[in-house]
């Protein structure tokens, strides 16, 4: 039986996204107004409106050879949500607009918006609005997100001070070995287009890459425990590389204990197997989405027994720059060497 597949022009602009959006259900008591009107309407009741836009195209973001669509949908929103968790805030509202070219059929999308939803439940946040348009190659996605944050509790990037402690959630590493594995098998498809992936035993990995997920427990987890960090960041770039942006921000430097930064036991024996060093996949990787985040020295208690949380340095004077000591005994000066969105 052949897959059904409508041709985009067939239901026109409004019709696609009535047709996409039109089951998208407004939870949230601040969205007054969501899809279907010149803007959408948010009532924020006093609380300070935190908002993030992300932008992925496809072959520099995203590679569809390798991403089903609805894991692409979630990802769009996860990634953003990220931004506002980063910001020690809640997310409550998306837009989503996107850019198509005539290779991509209404099912398609319904399968990328599927990945939307999905997301928009687990997470709890409403779809209020977008924009679709044309695109001569490819598919371009631009999702904002909208959050709320109490006075008083927002994080910034330029608020660490030297004597803070550095945390970070979660794994560090295993999204780029992840993004690595299917590189790979990617290219052996091309070369053998019979053969098939052979990801077996690589799901977290994979999974990393490809499904995200964001650190909104984290969040709830410091209310609960009146935990305000004193910066934080999430990380996307790679570890080595947002901690510079903290350090330059706030205008101090770091040193890191390389036994101090997570990796998963599958992210290390990955790395290895690539003939590739663990702790350098860790550092710059990118696209793990924890949060990194400082800590006054005071609240190290209230840290200490969280789970999922590393205390892996401190933050140091700018002159001191930012340094790994690694498990060798050894001191490196650390370079942002992360994602770059533009080549040089």
């Amino acid at each position: 039986m052949e897959n059904k597949r409508t041709d985009i022009g067939s239901l026109g602009e409004f019709g696609l996204i009535d047709h996409l959006t039109g089951k998208f259900a407004l939870s949230q008591t601040s969205s007054v107004k969501g899809v279907g009107d010149d803007a959408a309407v948010i009532d924020n009741e006093g609380v300070l409106t935190v908002v993030s836009t992300d932008m992925l195209v496809e072959g520099i973001h995203f590679d569809l050879a390798y991403t089903p669509m609805k894991h692409l949908g979630y990802k769009s929103v996860v990634v953003n949500l990220s931004d506002i968790y980063a910001m020690n805030a809640q997310p409550r509202q998306i837009t989503v607009s996107i850019a198509i070219s005539n290779r991509f059929s209404v099912e398609a999308l319904e399968e990328f918006y599927a990945g939307i939803e999905a997301a928009c439940k687990v997470y709890g946040v409403d779809l209020v609005g977008g924009d679709t348009s044309s695109s001569q190659k490819g598919f371009i996605i631009s999702v904002t997100a909208i959050g709320q944050g109490e006075k008083g509790k927002i994080c910034y990037r330029n608020t660490a001070k030297v004597g803070d402690l550095v945390c970070v959630t979660g794994d560090l590493g295993a999204a780029f070995l992840g993004l690595q594995l299917l590189e790979r098998e990617k290219q052996i498809f091309l070369s053998n287009p019979g053969v098939q992936p052979d990801l077996e035993g690589k799901d977290y990995l994979v999974g990393r890459q490809l499904k995200p997920e964001a650190r909104k427990d984290m969040i709830e987890l410091f209310a609960q425990n009146r935990l305000v960090p004193t910066s934080m960041i999430d990380i996307s770039d790679g570890l080595a590389s947002d901690l510079f942006h903290i350090c330059n921000q706030s205008g101090v430097g770091a040193f890191i204990e390389e036994s101090g930064v997570p990796i998963h036991i599958d992210a290390q024996l990955q790395a290895l197997e690539f003939h590739l060093d663990p702790i350098t996949c860790a550092l710059s990787g990118g696209e793990d989405y924890e949060l990194l985040f400082t800590i006054s020295p005071n609240d190290v208690e209230k840290v200490r027994y969280l789970p999922d949380i590393f205390i892996m340095g401190e933050m140091v004077d700018a002159r001191d720059g930012v340094r790994l000591h690694t498990k060798g005994g050894n001191i490196h000066a650390l370079k942002a060497q992360g994602w770059q969105h533009f080549e040089s």
